[in-house]
């Protein structure tokens, strides 16, 4: 969280429980033809009985995959329960492998917490998650001298290194007026290096694939600045306090399941708002490419759960 940023905490009673999330994946998400499942947050590892949740997920028949995206400062303790309760696929966010860089990034103002996230990645890797993919956002000025020694983890680890363009959305101090570095750059800087070629790895995000040749793992680029790919995306995004947006970056006919499902309201007329919002998002993609993702938005990353 950078510097000078707003977290804008939520209340606990105002954060769906367990229960009630299940209940919406149960009844309502899954008859809707939902199979693939993110966890991801804000952090998804400080949430009371994520390990609980994560098994119920994976428990159900229709879950064909179920992933997170985390910071990893919690999960050196916590990666087997995990994977013992389900989890395969895992996102790691480390934008840095300096540790100073790393903490001027996400703001420390204390003990440095590098060595703790790296120790979190070790652990995932040594568990068996399978792909295990490190999510850095490239910000010139700040970690972009570090894309060679980042896209290095990937030649002898079955790990995949994905260069994200930044969006300087809401963000205030370190990230102001700092831009973004281009995907193909980053591209020629590695082919430059060690040469480039295509690859291919599980998953069902965005990401344009590549890999050093003979690498074990691979690269892959997130272009939403320089390609924006709104148009082709097919997710929604659940908030913790129950809001179901068709965009991350767009609240345009987000629909207040939380408030719904506490209502008493049927589930079958909250299947039916989902249809309906699921039926409109491809006009909202569509208009998000058209005018670009970066205008006024009033939130950060932060506390959207970029």
């Amino acid at each position: 969280m950078p510097e000078g940023a707003e977290s804008g905490y939520v209340q606990q009673q105002d954060v769906l429980t367990n229960d009630e999330l299940l209940t919406l994946l149960r009844e309502v998400f899954i008859p809707c033809g939902f199979t693939r499942f993110r966890l991801t947050g804000g952090e998804p590892l400080l949430r009371p009985g994520v390990v609980e949740l994560v098994r119920a997920i994976a428990s159900f028949s229709q879950t064909q995959d179920l992933a997170m995206t985390t910071n990893a400062f919690l999960l050196a303790t916590m990666a087997q329960d995990l994977y013992d309760a389900g989890l395969r696929r895992i996102n790691i966010s480390l934008d840095s492998l300096e540790p100073e860089t790393f903490d001027r990034i996400i703001g420390n103002r204390g003990r440095s917490r590098w060595q703790k996230v790296w120790n979190g990645i070790q652990t995932a890797h040594k568990v068996g998650f399978d792909p295990l993919k490190l999510n850095v956002v490239v910000i010139p000025g700040v970690n972009d001298h570090e894309v060679l020694d980042l896209a290095a983890l990937s030649i002898d680890r079955e790990w995949h290194i994905r260069f994200i363009e930044f969006m300087p959305i809401g963000n205030a101090g370190l990230f102001t007026d700092k831009g973004w570095v281009d995907s193909e750059e980053l591209r020629q800087r590695i082919r430059d290096r060690w040469g480039l070629t295509e690859g291919q790895v599980r998953g069902n995000g965005p990401a344009d694939v590549f890999q050093i040749p003979g690498a074990k793992g691979t690269l892959g680029f997130i272009s939403q600045m320089s390609e924006c790919f709104c148009d082709r995306c097919n997710r929604m995004r659940l908030s913790a306090d129950g809001w179901l947006r068709p965009c991350l970056l767009n609240e345009t006919g987000q629909l207040d399941l939380k408030t719904a499902l506490r209502s008493g309201i049927a589930l079958a007329d909250l299947q039916a708002g989902v249809q309906e919002l699921l039926a409109a998002k491809p006009a909202i993609n569509y208009k998000m490419r058209d005018s670009g993702t970066t205008g006024a938005y009033s939130r950060t990353m932060s506390q959207i759960g970029g």
